[in-house]
């Protein structure tokens, strides 16, 4: 079969030798340094985006991408609202909801929170609370029954279980004969949801009856605001601003990027930064092509200037040297691709496993957010991996190839 000249013979270096064996283990080591490079990098950063996507489902899963409510503090025709808002091609769905900061206080244990009315069937199609309850259901709270849901951690923090009534003390006051006081209400605690540590939904939130809401806040039939999921939760500023134009100038838009953007944003810079530095990594093992290259060009300047005798340009020299550099870089890289996605398919059991048997929580979701190792692989990471490793390997190979093709043939037999 038919292969270039230059192709061949570039081949042909890159096979052990008993006189060159030293400089063949060298390019062993500088491909294995590749491979660890990109494994590690793969690994790392498939790591990086399983903690990405496992707050993203944390905070999309509870927060709603855009928040509509007025700069009076009540919205009054809500119901009109809602409707010119479903219409947009943009929204999946809205949701009516009364907000308030209040103390809940249960034998004698005082906490702050804020507590939210919101219709239960209407908050499902927005929010993911209905099936992070752990003790009751979302759907026992109805209006009437001055029911209210609590966050874990909350519940832990008063005391209260399901069952037990908590008092809810309002800023809103009231004038009696014996001053004035604040406003509060009993509630029974008929639900308890977890959607876990690191964004305080579960020490300060709590739930309640839409209708009981009006009544607890003295709103009558206005409520706060309205809750909007739309089609594309990344796209929210944006629609967020088509908002702000129709609307008339007293209604206030925010969206999900207001309260967590910076984070958000701190969490994609970490991971660009992390990439930069482990790539150094894998150019600290591509440059090391450089010193095997250039001491295979001084073992094999006699064999240069053979060929240059019988005609090879140093535009093929060159190129014999590029294709034995850019095989070890190619090989280094697969192979570190292969271990990269291999490792980061299983280093959640791995971590786990390696709790298991030293009996140690090297994850913990106070710290976090989880209590396990996340992955996941994103091929569009692998691919610029890949593109930057081969990039590095080709480079690395330049100079000792134009070495290389400069070696004066005369020069170099002289002496043989």
């Amino acid at each position: 079969m038919f292969k270039p000249a230059a192709l061949f013979i570039g081949l042909r270096y890159t096979r052990a030798k008993r006189r060159n064996s030293f400089i063949s283990f060298i390019s062993l080591i500088s491909m294995v340094g590749i491979a660890l490079g990109v494994m590690v990098l793969i690994t790392v950063l498939s790591v990086m985006n399983g903690f990405d996507m496992e707050i993203k489902k944390r905070v999309f899963s509870m927060v709603p991408a855009i928040t509509v409510t007025s700069q009076t503090g009540s919205v009054s025709d809500w119901k009109s609202l809602t409707k010119t808002l479903e219409k947009m091609p943009e929204v999946k769905a809205t949701a009516p909801f009364v907000a308030g900061e209040v103390l809940l206080s249960y034998a004698g244990v005082v906490q702050a929170a804020l507590v939210n009315g919101i219709l239960p069937d209407e908050e499902r199609k927005l929010s993911e609370l209905a099936n992070k309850m752990v003790q009751g259901k979302l759907a026992d709270l109805q209006s009437g029954k001055f029911g209210i849901v609590l966050g874990q951690s909350l519940a832990e923090l008063l005391g209260a279980s399901v069952g037990d009534k908590v008092t809810v003390v309002t800023p809103q006051v009231s004038l009696s004969p014996a001053g004035v006081l604040p406003r509060f209400k009993r509630f029974t605690v008929v639900g308890i949801f977890r959607a876990g540590n690191g964004f305080g939904f579960d020490r300060g939130f709590g739930y309640i009856d839409l209708h009981d809401a009006q009544k607890l806040y003295g709103m009558g039939a206005n409520v706060t605001g309205l809750h909007v999921d739309i089609k594309d939760v990344y796209a929210a500023p944006t629609v967020a601003v088509q908002l702000a134009n129709d609307f008339s100038a007293n209604a206030n838009i925010s969206t999900w990027a207001d309260q967590f953007g910076e984070f958000f944003h701190a969490v994609q810079l970490e991971k660009t930064m992390m990439f930069f530095i482990l790539m150094l990594l894998i150019a600290v093992a591509a440059f090391n092509l450089v010193s095997t290259l250039v001491m295979v060009v001084n073992d094999k300047e006699s064999d240069i200037a053979i060929l240059r005798t019988f005609g090879a340009t140093p535009r093929m020299i060159m190129s014999i040297f590029i294709v034995q550099g850019s095989l070890v870089g190619l090989m280094g890289t697969l192979l570190g691709v292969v271990s990269g996605v291999f490792l980061a398919y299983h280093v959640t059991t791995l971590v786990n496993v390696i709790e298991h048997v030293f009996h140690v929580q090297l994850i913990s979701s106070n710290v976090y957010f989880v209590d396990y190792l996340p992955s996941e692989i994103r091929w569009r990471d692998i691919a610029s991996i890949c593109f930057a490793s081969l990039v590095l390997s080709f480079v690395a190979t330049l100079y000792p190839a134009w070495r290389a093709s400069k070696t004066d043939p005369v020069e170099s037999l002289r002496y043989e």
